[in-house]
């Protein structure tokens, strides 16, 4: 009986990743060099360290990061995002091949949702991009989203940096679906892809603050197939044109590269490659790039901070007896819930 490719795609990176679980203690400054010189069995554990909520393990996470040295080469992020079936994990492969075929390492960061009961994920994104993922010079991590918001994983960030160190030159993120804390993506990358889907809302919509003024290239994707598709594809393209029209340019003062486009198209997704590299190479070049990585660098101190001030409140003795209070009596209490919660924080210092 015939082995289904999907299946075994699927099995293998189950296997991969598990493996990548049981990570070893090891030394940061050797596990910092096995990860420069290119050992993706390394690059995986580390992911699976820093994703890892043990407070037992921040340690030698922090050991980790600090060991790891800056890329010696210029590096280039990408975030996709759009609504579920719009098309991203094809168009990526599509994309990563193209990169691939200009000389590019790449490896893709593919968020994927987690179930709010279980916390569980598919993981997923690995056997759609089979091709991708088993390419030499290409590195496919799967992540779930956790609880966290804004379409990315909470490791994310320092994900890329590992992936960085490794060589890869070109990352690509995929995040979990559109929304509108999605543009948290936008803060940790060079370019944001919005890709739509044609008929998938109307200009009024798509004047919806949020992801489409964050964008920095939208793409009606799928604009393939019969005559009427294609049609569709265009007029949809039109009324967000004219959305885009009413909005302010994003920071950078760039206005978005818009057109229609589909991941089926591997020569129309290399152009689309071409065009984005273009731009990102005049913003290195006029300055506005490393700009962003410096308000991007900010972005990431306050988000650490927080998510320390949130980790030393949560250790404080006596915080978990007095949540769980806070839980049970919210419901009987007249007081608003900020209220409350000044008093507990007051109650622990």
């Amino acid at each position: 009986m015939a082995k289904d490719p999907e299946n075994e795609a699927r099995s293998r990176a189950l296997r991969n990743i598990r493996s990548a679980k049981a990570r070893p203690v090891r030394d940061a400054a050797e596990w910092a060099a096995a990860i420069t010189q290119g050992d993706r069995t390394a690059l995986a554990q580390a992911i699976s360290l820093i994703e890892s909520r043990r407070e037992s393990e921040r340690p030698a996470v922090e050991s980790l990061l600090q060991a790891i040295p800056a890329p010696s080469h210029p590096t280039r992020r990408i975030g996709i995002t759009g609504v579920p079936g719009v098309g991203k994990s094809t168009w990526i492969e599509a994309a990563g091949t193209a990169l691939l075929e200009r000389g590019h390492q790449v490896a893709v960061l593919a968020v994927d949702p987690s179930s709010s009961r279980t916390g569980g994920s598919m993981l997923g994104d690995k056997t759609r991009m089979d091709s991708l993922s088993r390419h030499p010079r290409a590195f496919v991590r799967p992540s779930p989203a956790g609880d966290t918001l804004g379409g990315v994983a909470r490791a994310t960030m320092e994900t890329i940096q590992l992936c960085e160190a490794a060589g890869f030159d070109r990352i690509l993120i995929e995040t979990v679906g559109v929304g509108q804390s999605e543009t948290e993506v936008r803060r940790m990358t060079d370019a944001f892809l919005l890709l739509m889907l044609p008929g998938g809302g109307d200009g009024v919509q798509g004047i919806k603050r949020g992801i489409l003024e964050w964008a920095d290239v939208v793409i009606m994707n799928k604009a393939d197939g019969p005559a009427e598709q294609i049609d569709l594809a265009r007029s949809s393209l039109a009324a967000f044109r004219g959305a885009l029209a009413l909005m302010q340019a994003p920071p950078e003062g760039a206005p978005p590269l818009l057109g229609l486009g589909s991941g089926l198209d591997a020569k129309g997704v290399g152009e689309w490659v071409d065009r984005i590299e273009s731009r990102l190479a005049e913003a290195a070049e006029d300055g506005s790039l490393d700009a962003r990585r410096r308000r991007q660098v900010r972005d990431a101190l306050v988000a650490l901070l927080d998510r320390e001030i949130l980790m030393r409140v949560k250790s404080k003795p006596g915080f978990e007896a007095a949540w769980k209070r806070l839980q049970s009596e919210s419901h009987r209490t007249q007081s608003a819930a900020f209220d409350a919660l000044r008093r507990l924080l007051d109650s622990l210092d």
